[in-house]
């Protein structure tokens, strides 16, 4: 015999002890307000008629109002579009089984807000999240570590200030990460640094933050392929002369950071008030800083050099051409070989090494040339240092002429008038002590000299008050004789004039 049939609710009452006295509408309401506090219970069905569209394995519920994700999603979804909604915390239970075949998410313009530690750990095969425009305004250590197969995360126009290093640890095939339009104040080095970067991140943008300095001998020192794509405009920089020569050498090479965005790259004058110029306009009056050129390489004798073929791609073919259009092949006994990373090898280092190397870079999508032009010193290094160390023998050389004249001017013997002889009536200057000895016994050249000294042959050429006679005639040398007779005793009063010839540093000449 069938028994009749009870329903859902005298059951429940039923097992609830004391629950049978009450009255029915106060359990129906009890009833309610337990199921809305089960997990997952406020979210919604997936329904592919009304709250989304479904087209393959596309499931799209963009602008449908939804506080949370809907439950029941099929698990062959591989796009699934959340944009435009009002999902304000992803928790870990938003999906309570495993998306394998989901690799695009789209969560933006939801004014998200928070995240769990374990929003992603169902979804480790995505490839592309989009969480930008929302109010995310921090990321947590390893938040994005289960994502390992992610390629693109967009993170844009949020509120993020703090971003902990460790947030994108694990994340070994980022390609693309966009933090522009945030609150940030430190330019996450850690993601380029050769230790700890990211392999395959390709492009990173910080541009639009609050950042103020950057770390700039790290980034000279990045290959092309990330300068290219890294991107930090509109930061209130402060301006220096560093800043400049660094985007100026990323313009000569025509990286598309330094290309595309020329005049959005801005800095700070240092002073009150602030002054906001542009980057590029510090070469001007506004500080002067050096114009950039591109420096050429250089080499001595007989080292091993290396020349980089810098591109802005990765993973390019690269062919060498040395100077003369000689392409650079394995086999033809030069100096010269291409190394397994695409840079040439010269070894030793020739003086007709001298010229311009040429790297033609290809893949399937992009070509790119490359020059180097290559200076060849012709010594060695250590014949450098030979010759700094002589022309520093020449510099001591030079001093200790200057000390020897200078003792020579100012450290001369005693004067007659200072010797202890003064009085006794010696004042007399023999010629002996100045005379200048020939260096050649001609006698013509001899007589030369003796004719231009003047305190030679003094009895000869003695003219009025003992001084020369410029002709040297018969008869005026009879009448200074007889002069000099008269004006001996008064010789004394000319001594000092006397004295001042003799040690005159040029002998007096006729």
């Amino acid at each position: 015999m069938l028994q009749p049939s009870i329903r859902t609710g005298d059951s429940l009452l039923e097992t609830l002890p004391h629950w049978n006295k009450r009255p029915r509408w106060a359990l129906a309401f009890t009833l309610c307000i337990a199921l809305l506090w089960l997990p997952g219970a406020a979210g919604s069905t997936l329904n592919c008629h009304k709250t989304c569209i479904c087209a393959s394995n596309i499931v799209s519920c963009s602008k449908m109002n939804l506080t949370t994700v809907p439950t029941g999603l099929p698990l062959y979804t591989s796009v699934l579009d959340l944009s435009y909604n009002d999902i304000t915390r992803l928790r870990s239970e938003w999906t309570p089984v495993k998306l394998l075949k989901l690799h695009n998410l789209l969560l933006s313009h939801n004014g998200l807000n928070f995240l769990s530690s374990e929003a992603f750990v169902y979804v480790k095969h995505l490839r592309y999240l989009d969480l930008s425009s929302n109010n995310l305004r921090q990321l947590d250590e390893f938040i994005f570590e289960p994502l390992v197969n992610l390629e693109v995360l967009l993170l844009y126009n949020n509120h993020i200030s703090q971003i902990d290093r460790t947030a994108f640890s694990g994340m070994t095939n980022l390609q693309k990460l966009y933090l522009s339009r945030n609150h940030i104040s430190r330019f996450p080095a850690e993601l380029i640094k050769d230790k700890s970067r990211l392999e395959k991140l390709s492009l990173l943008d910080v541009s639009s933050n609050k950042i103020k300095i950057l770390p700039v001998d790290e980034l000279q020192v990045l290959p092309a392929w990330i300068r290219n794509g890294l991107y930090f405009h509109n930061n209130p920089l402060l301006c220096h002369c560093e800043l400049y020569t660094l985007l100026a050498h990323w313009y000569i090479r025509k990286l598309n950071s330094a290309v595309d965005f020329k005049d959005d790259y801005t800095c700070l004058l240092p002073g009150l008030p602030k002054t906001q110029v542009g980057v590029f306009e510090l070469s001007g009056e506004q500080m002067n800083c050096s114009t950039f050129k591109e420096a050429d390489e250089e080499a001595f004798l007989e080292q091993t050099l290396i020349l980089g073929c810098d591109t802005k791609h990765r993973d390019m073919v690269k062919i060498w051409t040395m100077p003369g259009n000689v392409v650079v092949k394995p086999g033809n006994n030069q100096t010269a070989k291409v190394l397994p990373d695409g840079g040439l090898q010269i070894s030793p280092v020739r003086p007709e090494d001298s010229g311009t190397y040429t790297c033609l870079a290809m893949n399937e999508v992009f070509n790119e040339t490359i020059y180097v032009v290559l200076k060849v010193h012709n010594f060695t290094m250590h014949g450098g240092g030979d010759s700094l160390n002589t022309a520093y023998t020449t510099l001591v050389g030079c001093l200790a002429s200057v000390v020897l004249v200078l003792i020579y001017l100012y450290l001369t013997p005693c004067r007659c008038f200072c010797c202890p002889n003064k009085g006794k009536g010696e004042d007399s200057i023999h010629s002996s002590m100045l005379s200048v000895t020939p260096s050649h016994e001609d006698p013509v050249l001899k007589a030369e000299q003796n004719r231009h000294v003047a305190f030679i042959d003094s009895k000869d050429l003695q003219g009025q008050n003992g001084k020369l006679n410029p002709n040297g005639d018969e008869e005026d040398d009879e009448a200074d004789a007889e002069t000099g007779s008269l004006m001996k005793g008064k010789r004394k009063k000319s001594v000092a004039e006397s004295i001042s010839s003799v040690f005159s540093d040029t002998p007096m000449v006729v």
